[in-house]
């Protein structure tokens, strides 16, 4: 499944941590796979252009970035969690040591390698893990396939990614983060953008709820009826 494209440029400037802004100003977006599968190097791929193919293993760096999405500056804040091999191996340990993450975030990206099968396998428990901490179905997860320039080494068919989100109810799409520059750029902004529209729907909402009904007009007829009657009890 594609993404719409992104046609709106965006902008790259540096923000505080904790810039105070509006509500809905503030996007927090979860970049969540198995070690190894290219999180940071998308994430800075995003914010910067640049590819850089190395990184350290991380322990959950967060970036924050001005984000010019579609006429609106957003702070959009980008948390990167720590990699995990074989999540299936010990689910319930690797997902406690997320929780954190998952809990502070409004979107999620669940990234596998399609040349390590086993990053593959590590997406659902992700899924079901995010979707226990959001039960609301509307927050937005887009799983993610990435490497996808090194056909030579592929172990995960794009056939196999897109049954998975179709059982997960998720989209998918497959990138390469080398290669590809603008595929990283959509995918993140349509992730800002569906969080952005999930947080108007939900300021809406409420909204409406605090709006105290209007009291029904009274009714005429009824208030004359009750008058004559009071007068002729008084007459007796």
């Amino acid at each position: 499944m594609r993404l719409p494209s992104m046609s709106q440029p965006f902008l790259l400037a540096p923000i505080a941590e904790c810039a105070p802004g509006p509500p809905g100003a503030q996007v927090r977006l979860a970049v969540l796979g198995a070690r190894g599968v290219g999180k940071s190097a998308m994430i800075v791929r995003f914010l910067t252009k640049r590819f850089i193919g190395d990184y350290e293993p991380n322990t959950g760096n967060l970036y924050s970035r001005l984000v010019h999405l579609e006429g609106d500056h957003v702070a959009v804040q980008i948390q990167d969690t720590p990699g995990c091999i074989q999540v299936q191996e010990d689910c319930v340990q690797v997902l406690d040591s997320l929780s954190r993450f998952v809990k502070w975030a409004e979107g999620f990206l669940l990234v596998y390698s399609i040349t390590d099968y086993s990053s593959y396998q590590s997406v659902r428990p992700l899924y079901q893990h995010v979707r226990k901490v959001h039960p609301d179905a509307r927050t937005p997860v887009i799983i993610v396939g990435n490497k996808a320039d090194l056909l030579h080494a592929r172990q995960v068919q794009a056939k196999e990614g897109l049954q998975l989100a179709k059982e997960l109810g998720s989209l998918f799409l497959e990138i390469s983060t080398s290669d590809d520059s603008q595929g990283v750029c959509d995918v993140f902004q349509y992730l800002c953008k569906e969080v952005s529209k999930l947080q108007h729907a939900d300021s809406t909402d409420r909204r409406r709820s605090s709006i105290i009904p209007r009291p029904k007009s009274p009714n005429m007829q009824d208030l004359k009826r009750r008058f004559k009657q009071a007068l002729s009890s008084k007459v007796k």
